[in-house]
This record gives structure tokens, sequence and C-alpha cells, in this order.
């Protein structure tokens, strides 16, 4: 049977929603919606990590590389790579980060 959880429920901050597998599913998520200048500072996975911007742009910091994404594009980081995004326009930054892992794993650098 499908299982349906309200991302409300989900919820870790005015900003952010995880959803960890656990035992039902090999996958989290997190959703995020931030403001300009507003995102996650650098870390790393143990594992890739793939990310969905849906709206706004974010500034990507990925091992040394920054580049700028806009809405509708996909950005995959290698496991083990430094990274961490921030919005870059008045818009707000929507994206959805796949993580193909049951829980979170992640060193803060």
């Amino acid at each position: 049977m499908a299982k349906v959880i309200p991302i409300e429920s989900i919820r870790r901050s005015p900003r952010a929603a995880l959803f960890e597998g656990g035992e039902d599913v090999d996958a989290s998520i997190f959703i995020v919606a931030t403001d300009r200048g507003e995102g996650p500072d650098l870390h790393v996975h143990p594992y890739p990590e793939v990310f969905v911007v849906e709206a706004g742009v974010a500034r990507f910091t990925v091992g040394d590389e920054q580049i700028v994404v806009e809405a509708g594009n996909v950005v995959v980081v290698p496991a083990e790579t430094p990274h961490g995004f921030k919005g870059e326009s008045e818009e707000k930054l929507r994206v959805v980060s796949f993580h193909p892992s049951p829980e979170v794993v992640q060193t803060d650098l």
C-alpha cells in the first residue's frame, strides 16, 4: 500500500523538509526554499547527490568550481565532493535534492 507523507510532517525548519526512507526505501529527499544568499554551507556525503532546481537561481559550489544554475536544471555532485549552494536571485530558490541512502549521511565542513 502507498504511504502518503505530508511535507509539513517532515519539516525541519521554515526553509527545509527532510524525508528519510529508513526501512521503506533506500532514498532520502531534502526540499529547500530559501531567499537570496541563503542555503546550505559546504558539506560532503559518502554518495552522490542529485539536485533539481525548481525555481529561482542557485550559486553552487562544487569542489573548487562555482556554477550558477537556473530553474529547470539538474545538478549531480559526485560522492565525497565538498558542495553547497545559495540563492542567487531575488526570486525564492526552490531545490529538491535526492540522496541514494535510507538516511542522510553528511559531514559539515
